[in-house]
């Protein structure tokens, strides 16, 4: 073999060979980050049994993505399943053995607003940025619905990520749920229910975890790599409510999936979740978006 061949041959496969070696330590330091312990400060919700915050806790249930994930009985079903990724969310009716079996209300708390499980590993998928600003009494009322469902067997919540993408967590290119949330922050200060920008900003923290932080849509962290970015929300060029003039087609847009052109928005928004939206929260989220400053 030629000398110029045996260096080509020698140099490619030390390079094969260094690429091997930073994805199987890449692989190692995610799965170290997966086990991690965090040590969270919880104040506990005091939890409740009564009808109203049932009620109230089967609508957020219902509306705020708990049963697009976990299915609408709560027994968990496959999320994903694609992109190097396959997500089985968990089990959270009250059965023996399920993810929430023995949950004490600082475990409710830690997992809902700072996604971080009863054993201080950290929940790989949920949106617990999302809820990290829900008030108490809304806290307390998902969960108080959630001890209703009816316990159901079945198989574990479960997580598989490819080398590359356990690689991209140990980078922080992908991040868990307690990696995206200020655990500084202290609970929510109740808002007055009704169409008004404050009512609609709290509404919207329910979109934080795919639009950004300031509503200004791009990449969905963390995101199978065929799913298309997030539609910027705020004002500014490119918004999508440019698209809704006014409230009713805002609303129509939430139930139906349609533009009023017709045309269909993507299928990665929570449809599910949005239809099952009352008509004082989505005014009120319209309202919010639309006062709020371009930037």
């Amino acid at each position: 073999m030629k000398t110029w061949m045996r260096r080509t041959v020698w140099t490619f496969g030390s390079v094969v060979v260094v690429a091997i070696a930073a994805v199987a330590v890449m692989v190692g330091l995610g799965e170290r980050k997966r086990d991690r312990r965090i040590d969270i400060a919880v104040a506990p919700v005091a939890l409740r049994t009564d009808a109203p915050a049932i009620e109230r806790g089967h609508y957020l249930f219902a509306s705020r993505g708990c049963g697009e994930c976990h299915g609408a009985n709560g027994a968990g079903r496959v999320m994903l399943d694609g992109g190097g990724m396959f997500v089985r969310s968990a089990n959270i009716t009250p059965q023996p053995g399920s993810a929430v079996d023995g949950y004490t209300p600082t475990d409710w708390v830690r997992t809902i607003r700072h996604g971080v499980k009863r054993d201080q590993r950290p929940v790989m998928i949920m949106p617990s940025e999302d809820y990290n600003r829900l008030v108490d009494d809304d806290v307390a009322a998902i969960v108080a619905y959630a001890s209703t469902l009816a316990p159901v067997a079945g198989p574990s919540g479960e997580v598989r990520l490819s080398l590359p993408v356990r690689a991209l967590y140990a980078a922080g290119v992908v991040r868990d749920a307690s990696e995206k949330i200020d655990h500084g922050l202290p609970p929510a200060t109740p808002v007055p229910e009704g169409v008004t920008d404050g009512h609609g900003a709290y509404v919207a923290n329910s979109c934080l975890g795919c639009h950004g932080a300031h509503l200004t849509g791009g990449k969905i962290p963390g995101a199978p790599p065929d799913w298309p970015p997030a539609a910027r929300l705020a004002p500014g060029p490119g918004s999508a409510l440019d698209r809704y003039p006014t409230a009713e087609q805002f609303a129509a847009m939430l139930k139906t999936g349609k533009r009023p052109d017709g045309s269909a928005v993507s299928t990665v928004m929570p449809f599910d979740s949005l239809r099952a939206m009352s008509d004082v929260d989505v005014r009120a989220l319209y309202l919010h978006l639309k006062s709020m400053s371009a930037s």
